[in-house]
């Protein structure tokens, strides 16, 4: 299978479970086998068109499903736009998802679904353990994050003005300081999670992990720990078929966490807009 194709499954499983609900019960795999037959297939065809032509929308999908799912469960929300009735109540305009991107897409993928199945699909303890953690890190392994959600490694750990935080490799840090982010003030300039590989879902971002070379704090503290470090080892001397089986099951552990069901919430018809 190539690239594209095990990077376009994750995608459909995310998309999917980021605008279903189940009834009662957990989610489960085709559940719209009779309702939408063609769901899965719809978002699948849809993704293999699109991301191709776009392909740093990868990355922003997965990030959008993260944000969406640690925020009040897998329910959509993330999506909801800002109007005057909700003020600043929608997770949208939360700082960290200001740079969230990748809502027209699942606009466009809602669209389709409802040519075919109107009214069907919905927006809908997290139950991961330190494994799920770890493989769920490996996103980092694709897209880019901005200067301000890791400037404070560089300039004024802890709080501590010129402090740079031990755990990050001396190195790569100088490298950052002086060829990227240049100003603990810089909120525009871009850098890539998983340097020279950031297109590719691979294990490359397990490798920069433990050459404590991981962009963010999150990153350095999956080997604080002998447990994470060790299932940062199996990976990295694994195969990358299995991190695709393993980090496929994680993420859709993941797309469960307090998800809506039966009669809670609603079924919207757009996406970043509640019923009324």
């Amino acid at each position: 299978m190539s690239k594209f194709g095990n990077l376009g499954n994750f995608l459909v499983l995310c998309i999917l479970l980021g605008i279903a609900s189940s009834s009662h019960g957990q989610l489960q795999l085709n559940f719209y086998a009779k309702s939408c037959p063609q769901a899965e297939k719809i978002i699948q065809d849809y993704v293999q068109k699109q991301i191709p032509n776009a392909p740093s929308l990868a990355a922003a999908l997965l990030r959008l499903h993260f944000h969406d799912c640690f925020v009040r469960g897998c329910d959509g929300s993330v999506l909801l736009n800002f109007t005057s009735s909700t003020k600043n109540q929608t997770e949208k305009v939360a700082v960290p998802n200001q740079t969230l991107r990748g809502f027209s897409f699942i606009d466009g993928v809602k669209k389709a679904l409802e040519a075919e199945c109107p009214g069907v699909t919905s927006f809908a303890s997290k139950g991961l353990d330190l494994k799920d953690l770890v493989l769920l890190s490996g996103a980092h392994t694709i897209g880019v994050s901005h200067c301000p959600s890791f400037s404070s490694r560089l300039y004024n750990f802890t709080g501590v003005w010129g402090k740079k935080d031990p755990s990050l490799d001396s190195e790569y840090a100088s490298n950052l300081k002086m060829k990227k982010c240049k100003s603990i003030n810089d909120n525009t300039t871009i850098v890539e999670m998983d340097p020279g590989s950031s297109s590719k879902f691979d294990l490359s971002y397990f490798q920069l992990v433990l050459k404590r070379k991981g962009l963010f704090q999150s990153d350095a503290a999956l080997t604080t720990s002998a447990t994470t470090q060790s299932f940062v080892n199996e990976l990295v001397q694994g195969s990358l078929k299995q991190f695709y089986v393993e980090f496929g099951l994680a993420m859709e552990k993941m797309g469960k966490v307090e998800v809506k069901t039966g009669s809670a919430g609603e079924i919207r018809k757009h996406c970043a807009a509640v019923n009324t």
